[in-house]
């Protein structure tokens, strides 16, 4: 869309739209309506249909005629028209007459207003004809018919349906088609021609089969029969060919004639393939899973029945604690039951839809970028993300970047403004030598010997250069960052002095800047760019917006009018695209013919860079990434996990699965005749059943692209339904989707795309229109559609009602990462970040959206409802794992023990339990391909995200939905040391490190005290003592790098966390002491020596 590279801002609730530094030569004109056509009986009007063609009454000759003359004719006259005397067939909406053939399908017009019985094609064409002053055949001359200009620039295969997948063969020439289509004759999807006439163009039939006559055939019927046949002997003998390729004896199979054989083959076969893991490694490990189980029936059996009299509340508190870890893991187990990887082949799908000579046909990819603060993410981050989504391997025109900028701030803005201008000498650049990564700063930032392999000549030259400018890039936008730390008293203003609209951030109206895509802007060779459009919706008081998820269902709105692919992209600003090829890989899932059409998103693992070698915090969370993720796709696919994910449009918009057709099932031949009465009986009442959910759902799961011609045959061009009823279903689904009806009706074309003629003006207000802030008001925005408000964490809820709807995704690994980004690496910071994740978890629980009640009937597997959750129990967990480690610290302070004395069974059960926890860790590793350090870190995090992060987003969730009241938890830098990896060694106080701290203190405290009283009571104390000790010790090395953090670089405590660690301790302490001392409450106990002392 071209909007000239100016700034659009406005408003729809307060009726602005302005086009920022715009002349009025510039500024955006509507046009004219499309006129119709006259009816040659009455004279009036022919109506225009649903499908924005005007209506015809004949299939023969197309003589035009109104609805109300047809429909008289058809009752009170010969039913015949008047021109070629063929009788009128019935057309779906009008009334029966007599002699009508029989019709097995649904009638239309006993279901007038039955949105979901109408074709959301035609209901899409007839709103965006009507609403944006265009129709198929408006042109600039105003006589409704195309110039001759117009009709030369058409291919004439363009709207001839063929017989070799939408492709016309070479063997069959086009005097063998199928239509008869006049040079006048308008470019729709209708097959019969228009009814008017050009005296000054002489109309030259064209011979279907040159031996046959045209007489033999109606004017504009399909001789389709020889063509198919001979279509079929084709296909069949190129088939035949292909699979014998090779069998000859001896081996030496003969050379093909035809070259293209194997690939045409080959471009047939799947774009993805299943890859299970490898009996040896997976039959073991659930052979251990199931043993594990027993063990702990007899561990629990042992427990139960064996409790410790002197000691019974700590007794009773470690087994409730045991159990709910048992809960635990069997929630997180069963899962991992079934894990498979996945393997794309990226030639096949070049192949299928890369022919050469001619358009790409992979499908368009929108792709979010989100943004809010400049200054906690910088913008020199963002720009490289941005670049790498420009230079990414994929068409150009299949590929539109939307970046929201949420915080509308002006250094966003004019970062993006410079990004768009490095980006006419990156792209080229990166596409020219096929560099990766293709974001700058990491790509130059590689420690790589780039001479080592023989490269092109200039490459080394040109990569100097290009290092040059983007040096003097990251400057220019430094220096943006430099001027922003300072806000001008009267806001910020544009270059030509017009105010920045955002300078109000909580209150300014949506803005939209097409920075690349619109005509004239071009790369340095000369070559398209994708498109590049920054977007910062409408926002005002009062009004509730819903943070990120509220941003990214505005560039959901936006898109669907600007762009509408069918496919969206989201990641965050610091996650660039570290390979070109991930959209491919993407796609390989999504365009599969065989199972693409069931899946709703592709994600993708997350990587990370700039994290140290041992990784202290398991910010790489590989075992989650590598281990359960590939358990659920086994299963029903991955959980969203907020960025690097592939979507389908249609699956965001709430629409269900398409169903999978099932095998007829076992008839009633072999069972009893009585049986056979039951089952006609029930037979009937499932078939009347089926046919009205069919009837319900079947146009809200839309219908998919079909890939063989035969299969189109047989689907014919559907008939059009009446105004009426395509009236009723767009207010149905205003309800739904707002109240935009250029948004509405692109939600119903699958396969995305927007009007070729479209006014540039009604998208732009359109655009406005769908990112205000009050047009998601009484929708199913964010409650069914979009990303689902009602927790910080939207990608889990978003995720988990896709499932619902039966849908699946995919989870792809490619052999290079997809995507890179940046992890907090402090421990503050990575502290704060799993606190915001488990407080979504918390909110998700506490809501009507909780995996535990909700989705029941729907498509939801069993499996997937447990991974869902565990992903909202586990921040409850905390609190048994809080006391759980703070039994150690209490048995080794009184003495006592939760477990009595241990008997040879008990001995081995508990070394049995040990060794099917450590054995599950291995397999898991062997299978998954995971460090055991990774394995590791992530056990010792779970314990110190556990008693701390966790902790206090249960407590937090629990004030804000229960009682209203938000809380925070700041987070304040307080010193820092230069180097590599110096962030690791920043320290910041939060109130999240007590309770940690805490822990550690007690424990330390307990081993001393517990190792002194066995000191002074003897050799007989040691033996008890080993269990207590082993069970602190247990605590005392999962928090070790907590520990580590603390003390930071210098091996040096801050002192406000020593102080608060060393109160709560002692506290704790004295009140042990004082409640169970270690001495007799009567006095020391003394005993006579034996020696006489007067002597």
């Amino acid at each position: 869309m071209d909007t000239g590279g100016r700034l659009i801002a406005g408003s729809h609730n307060r009726n602005e739209f302005v086009l920022i530094n715009a002349d009025e030569n510039a500024r955006i004109k509507s046009v004219k309506e499309l006129s119709g056509q006259t009816c040659q009986i009455c004279g009036d009007e022919i109506e225009i249909t649903v499908d924005g063609e005007p209506f015809v009454a004949c299939n023969e000759c197309a003589f035009p005629v109104c609805r109300p003359c047809y429909e008289y004719e058809r009752r009170e006259g010969n039913q015949a028209c008047p021109q070629c005397k063929t009788r009128y067939k019935r057309i779906k909406g009008s009334p029966r007459v007599e002699g009508d053939e029989e019709e097995d399908d649904i009638d239309d017009l006993d279901n007038e207003f039955d949105y979901d019985a109408l074709d959301p094609q035609q209901v899409a064409e007839a709103m965006l004809g009507g609403h944006l002053n265009t129709g198929r055949g408006f042109h600039p001359n105003g006589s409704g018919l195309p110039a001759h200009s117009e009709i030369d620039s058409f291919p004439p295969s363009s709207q001839i349906p063929l017989l070799t997948y939408g492709e016309e063969h070479s063997e069959i020439s086009a005097d063998h088609h199928a239509l008869i289509v006049p040079p006048f004759m308008g470019h729709g999807n209708r097959v019969h021609p228009m009814p008017y006439t050009d005296p000054a163009v002489p109309l030259q039939p064209r011979p279907m089969v040159p031996k046959k006559d045209i007489a033999v055939y109606g004017y504009g019927s399909v001789a389709w029969k020889d063509r198919m046949e001979e279509w079929k002997k084709w296909q069949n003998e190129k088939l035949q060919v292909v699979k014998h390729k090779g069998g000859n004896d001896g081996g030496n199979g003969e050379e093909l004639d035809d070259a293209d054989l194997p690939m045409m083959d080959e471009g047939r076969q799947p774009l993805s393939r299943k890859l299970p893991i490898p009996s040896s490694k997976i039959n073991p490990y659930r052979m251990i899973i199931i043993i594990r189980l027993a063990i702990l029936g007899l561990f629990f059996h042992y427990r139960l029945l064996h409790p410790v009299r002197d000691a019974y509340g700590l007794w009773l508190t470690s087994v409730i604690c045991e159990i709910w870890f048992a809960v635990s893991w069997i929630l997180d187990q069963f899962p991992k039951w079934y894990p498979i990887e996945r393997e794309t082949y990226l030639d096949r799908l070049s192949l299928r839809y890369e022919k050469e000579g001619k358009l790409s046909e992979l499908a368009s990819i929108d792709v979010f970028v989100s943004t809010v603060d400049p200054m906690k993410e910088p913008p020199l981050i963002t720009a490289n993300t941005v670049l790498s989504i420009l230079a990414v391997d994929y068409p150009v025109d299949k590929v539109a970047c939307y970046v929201s900028d949420d915080g509308a701030a002006m250094l966003t803005f004019e970062a993006l403004s410079e990004t768009s201008e490095f980006a006419r000498k990156w792209v080229p650049f990166c596409k020219k030598f096929n560099i990766e990564p293709r974001a700058p700063e990491w790509y130059f930032s590689q420690k790589i010997d780039y001479l080592k392999n023989k490269v092109h000549p200039a490459f080394v030259r040109e990569r100097r250069a290009m290092k040059r400018e983007y040096e003097e890039f990251k400057v220019r936008i430094n220096g943006l960052v430099s001027a922003a730390q300072k806000v001008p008293e009267d806001g910020w203003t544009m270059q030509d002095g017009t105010p920045w609209p955002g300078n109000c951030v909580r209150d300014h109206p949506g803005m939209i800047q097409v920075f690349l895509g619109h005509s004239g802007v071009r790369d340095v060779e000369g070559n398209e760019l994708p498109h590049l459009v920054y977007v910062s919706r409408e926002k005002r008081p009062g009004f509730e917006h819903h943070k990120k998820a509220g941003a990214m269902n505005a560039l959901i709105r936006v898109s669907s009018v600007l762009s509408n692919a069918p496919y969206l992209l989201n990641v965050d600003c610091d996650h660039y695209i570290n390979n070109s090829k991930a959209l491919r890989e993407a796609m390989c899932f999504m365009m599969d013919p065989t199972s693409g059409k069931k899946v709703c998103y592709v994600q993708f693992p997350q990587r990370f860079d700039g994290i140290d070698r041992h990784d202290r915090y398991s910010n790489r969370n590989v075992v989650f990434f590598d281990i359960n993720m590939k358990g659920l796709d086994g299963i029903q696919g991955p959980i969203y996990v907020g960025t690097g994910c592939v979507f389908r449009r249609q699956a965001l918009y709430g629409f269900d699965a398409p169903i999978t057709k099932k095998p007829p099932g076992k008839t009633c031949n072999c069972l009893p005749k009585w049986c056979c009465c039951l089952c006609c009986c029930s037979r009937k009442n499932k078939k009347t059943k089926q046919k009205k959910d069919k009837t319900k759902k079947s146009k809200q799961r839309e219908a998919s692209k079909q890939i063989h011609a035969l299969e189109n045959i047989e689907e014919g061009i559907s008939e059009s339904n009446t105004l009426k009823s395509s009236e009723a279903s767009q207010i149905k689904l205003e309800k739904k989707f707002g109240q935009s009806p250029v948004f509405v009706a692109s939600t119903l074309l699958e396969d995305g795309g927007i009007p070729q003629n479209a006014s540039p003006a009604s998208l732009l207000s359109e655009a406005i229109q769908v990112i205000s802030c009050g047009y998601e008001d009484k929708t199913e925005w964010g409650k069914e559609v979009g990303w689902i408000y009602g927790s910080v964490t939207e990608d889990i809820l978003t995720g988990f009602k896709m499932h619902c709807h039966g849908w699946r995704s995919v989870y792809c690994i490619p052999k290079r990462p997809a995507f890179k980004g940046s992890a907090p690496i402090n421990l503050s910071d990575r502290l704060h970040q799993v606190l915001r994740w488990a407080l979504g978890s918390v909110e998700i629980f506490l809501s009507r959206h909780c995996p535990i009640w909700y989705g029941y009937g729907g498509g939801l597997k069993w499996l997937e409802r447990f991974s869902y959750i565990n992903s909202v129990v586990y921040p409850w967990t905390s609190i048994p794992l809080l006391v759980y480690c703070t039994l150690p610290a209490i048995c080794l302070l009184t003495g006592k023990f939760i477990v009595p004395e241990i008997s040879n069974y008990a001995s081995l059960i508990f070394m049995a339990l040990f060794i099917s926890i450590a054995a599950t860790g291995i397999l898991e590793m062997q299978w998954g391909g995971v460090g055991i350090d990774d394995w590791w870190r992530n056990e010792q995090f779970w314990v110190i995200g556990g008693v701390s992060s966790h902790l206090f987003a249960l407590f937090q969730g629990l004030l804000k939905v229960l009682a209203g009241v938000s809380t925070s938890f700041t987070v304040t830098s307080k010193a820092a040391d230069d180097g590599e990896f110096s962030e690791l060694y920043l320290f910041k106080w939060t109130s999240l490190l007590i309770p940690p701290t805490t822990l550690l203190v007690i424990n330390i405290i307990g081993v001393v005290v517990g190792i002194s009283d066995a000191i002074n009571n003897g050799y007989d104390s040691w033996g008890p003592l080993f269990g207590r000790l082993f069970f602190a010790f247990w605590v005392i090395i999962h928090l070790y790098p907590f520990l580590k953090g603390l003390l930071g670089k210098q091996d040096r405590m801050p002192t406000i966390i020593l102080v608060w660690s060393i109160l709560l301790a002692s506290i704790l302490t004295l009140m042990w002491v004082r409640i169970n001392p270690f001495v007799s409450k009567d006095g020391p106990v003394l005993e006579v020596c034996g020696l006489n002392c007067d002597d």
